[in-house]
């Protein structure tokens, strides 16, 4: 958890406020307290981080020099699911995996929830880049090597022991089908469409258009392991230094799932997939998978082919983010368009050369 691939935007711990309402100063105040009171720290500055979807995240320095990273809960609703993330990230640690330490409360609590912020404070992981963007390099094997004992370490969590499930029920194409379906409907019914939602009419239409080729490759997958995950091993959330990963972060609760779809999240970032050709892409693949398996051994072969088919079939199950303009249009942006657009093409290439990939990924594996 580090600032060093953004520019943050500092402010004085004493910002001034304005009445009537909860400003960035009042808050940054009333973060200062609480660090005082509930973890015996005294800050000597605290800078907003922009980044974080369902907190306000900050970096901070002590009086010593030290140097913590603050994630501020908007909401006291899911408090206890965020306990149980930290809580995972914890386990994770404990078993040698590289992650970021949360820092207990005076009362050794691993959330302040008492005071007026509920918060979570956290050591503080210096790193260059993330992985979103794209892998390349020395990073695939780097990555697979950090997932590989992960999920290891994972397998052994008590929430739910790892079992074979059938692999045709990692997408729920009928859902996905009846989703499409309300969303071409949905953007028919707009009065006006900009260039980005027509754009993603068509591509809701394209989805629809080929669903029975992603049932019908669904129906191939054998059993593939179910176990508790990461939950969310975005490329934001894995921290590089240099082209080792330094931390994985931002876990979500223990919940069970595809080992096969958290393998293919990274891997098969749309960017990571169209950034190159398909036989250097697929080439840094097999690194992953490769050192993937060396470092979590029980990790079968299907399981590593089949997270080509798994990922290239959740991506196009998934209306993300063909709907926000639908859905949640106040946070669409050109990043999140390119984003759509980059997205959409990566998994139409993977569908289509489908077979092949993972021909050659397999006599790599063997």
């Amino acid at each position: 958890m580090s600032t060093a691939s953004h520019q943050p935007a500092s402010e004085p711990i004493a910002a001034p406020t304005a009445p009537g309402r909860t400003t960035e100063g009042e808050q940054i105040r009333a973060l200062a307290d609480t660090l005082v009171h509930a973890y015996g720290l005294h800050p000597a500055e605290i800078t907003r981080v922009p980044e974080g979807t369902a907190t306000d995240n900050y970096a901070i320095v002590d009086q010593t020099g030290q140097r913590h990273f603050a994630k501020v809960y908007r909401t006291r609703e899911h408090v206890d699911l965020e306990r149980a993330s930290v809580e995972l990230s914890e386990f994770a640690a404990d078993g040698g995996v590289a992650t970021a330490r949360a820092t207990r409360t005076r009362e050794h609590e691993l959330l302040e929830t008492h005071g007026r912020l509920p918060m979570s404070l956290w050591s503080y992981v210096p790193h260059t880049a993330t992985a979103e963007g794209g892998l390349a390099g020395a990073r695939w094997a780097a990555v697979g090597t950090a997932m590989g004992r992960l999920h290891s370490r994972l397998a052994a969590h008590p929430a739910a022991a790892p079992t074979l499930e059938p692999g045709a029920a990692v997408c729920d194409v009928a859902a996905s089908r009846d989703r499409f379906e309300k969303l071409v409907h949905a953007y028919q019914h707009m009065p006006t469409l900009g260039e980005f939602e027509t754009w993603a009419l068509q591509a809701a239409r394209e989805r629809q258009a080929i669903l029975g080729d992603v049932e019908r490759a669904l129906v191939l997958l054998p059993q593939l392991t179910v176990q508790v995950l990461h939950g969310d091993t975005a490329g934001p959330n894995v921290l590089f230094k240099d082209n080792e990963v330094a931390a994985i972060v931002d876990f979500r609760p223990p919940e069970p799932g595809y080992l096969a779809w958290e393998i293919a999240r990274l891997g098969c970032d749309p960017k990571s997939v169209l950034d190159n050709s398909a036989e250097s892409w697929l080439n840094g693949y097999t690194d992953l998978t490769l050192a993937y398996r060396d470092a979590n051994p029980k990790a079968s072969v299907d399981d590593l082919v089949s997270s080509l088919r798994v990922g290239c079939a959740a991506m196009l199950c998934s209306a993300f983010p063909l709907s926000v303009p639908v859905e949640r249009p106040h946070i669409i942006d050109a990043a999140m368009e390119a984003y759509g657009r980059v997205r959409h093409e990566a998994a139409l290439l993977l569908l289509n050369r489908l077979p092949v990939l993972e021909e050659t990924l397999r006599d790599a594996l063997r």
